[in-house]
């Protein structure tokens, strides 16, 4: 038996309920001024990884003691691994979040 269709605007709602979980995460948990730019790569990177993730990540914390750019793009490149092994797409899009948090 095939599973239920999902229509369009159940989808859209979900997307956007786990969006705003994303950012409410890094509302709570970032405690120093970011960009925008910085809040759109941080919103991109929970959303993959989880509020959990990111608010006992050492990228957090890196942020909140306002480090340096290079140290804070090291810490976005410690999320390319699924499953044990680096997945070239994981690679990709935190490079582009690294980027755009810089």
């Amino acid at each position: 038996k095939a599973a239920p269709r999902m229509t369009r605007e159940k989808a859209e709602q979900l997307l956007k309920e786990d969006v705003k979980e994303a950012e409410n995460a890094i509302n709570s948990s970032v405690k120093v001024n970011i960009s925008q730019d910085q809040f759109d790569a941080l919103v991109s990177l929970t959303f993959n990884i989880g509020s959990g993730s990111l608010q006992r990540s050492t990228l957090r914390q890196k942020i909140n003691y306002e480090s340096g750019v290079s140290e804070i793009k090291q810490e976005f490149m410690k999320w390319i691994y699924s499953g044990g092994k680096v997945l070239s797409g994981l690679v990709r899009r935190r490079m582009a979040e690294a980027e755009l948090y810089c």
